[in-house]
Formats: structure tokens, sequence, C-alpha cells
């Protein structure tokens, strides 16, 4: 199964991220993200964040989860390259995900040839067939 494929948006980007569990389409969705920046597989493994989101539905903590990639980006100069660990959990009334980033801070051996400035709930699905799929739109 690809991880994600790209679709036309007008005006910003759009993409579909595909995973055989929700765990698994959630990484594929933060490595869509971060491709849209940098390429992911070019990045050592030489750091890692310990990610915690939370939200009140799975589109929320999707948003949030996602958003944790630009905050890393722009207060530490991480570019992610890995999504590890990754574990989501009904609690009461919200969803609560943890995960392991895995990556590099920036240097100059890597290309930044992106910028996403944020995530949209704008045609945003989580759809949940034999498979996990994922619809996101960013602001380019």
């Amino acid at each position: 199964m690809r991880r994600y494929q790209f679709l036309r948006h007008t005006a910003d980007a759009k993409f579909r991220a595909f995973g055989s569990s929700l765990e698994e389409a959630f990484a594929n969705a933060a490595l869509a993200t971060a491709s849209l920046m940098w390429d992911c597989q070019k990045i050592k493994e030489r750091v890692e964040y310990k990610v915690t989101v939370e939200g009140r539905d799975l589109k929320q903590m999707l948003v949030n989860f996602l958003e944790e990639i630009l905050y890393l980006f722009e207060s530490k100069r991480f570019l992610l390259a890995v999504v590890d660990k990754i574990n989501i959990k009904r609690e009461k009334n919200k969803f609560k995900l943890k995960a392991v980033f895995k990556g590099d801070k920036y240097k100059d051996i890597y290309i930044i040839h992106g910028d996403v400035k944020a995530i949209t709930y704008n045609e945003m699905k989580i759809l949940n067939n034999d498979h996990f799929t994922l619809q996101v739109v960013v602001d380019i």
C-alpha cells in the first residue's frame, strides 16, 4: 500500500494518507505534510521529540498532530524524517495520541523546498473501509 498521494487543488496542497491502521495513516499524513517542505528520506535520524496531542474528535487531533511538525520546525528548526511508536487512544470524551518524531536539526546540507503555513479542516475526511484514508488540505 502506498503511504500517501497528492491531489489537485486550486490554491493549496491536498493529499490522502493511507494505512492499515489509524496510527499508520496518521504517521503517513505527517510524512506527506513534511514532504511538502523537505525530502524526508534525506533527513538523518539524529534527534527525537516525544509528541502528545489531544482532540475532542479525530479531525481535531489530526490537525493538532500535523501542527506539531510546523511548530517544531519553526521553534526548534527540526526536520521530520520518521514517525515512530505512534499510539492513539480514546479517553472518555477525547482522543489522545502519543508518538516519537525522529529527524534532525536544520543544517545547510538539507534543502527546504516549500512552506506549509497551516493545517485546515477544509475538505478533511477520515475514512475507514478495509483500510484507513485521511484527506487533508494544507495552506501553503
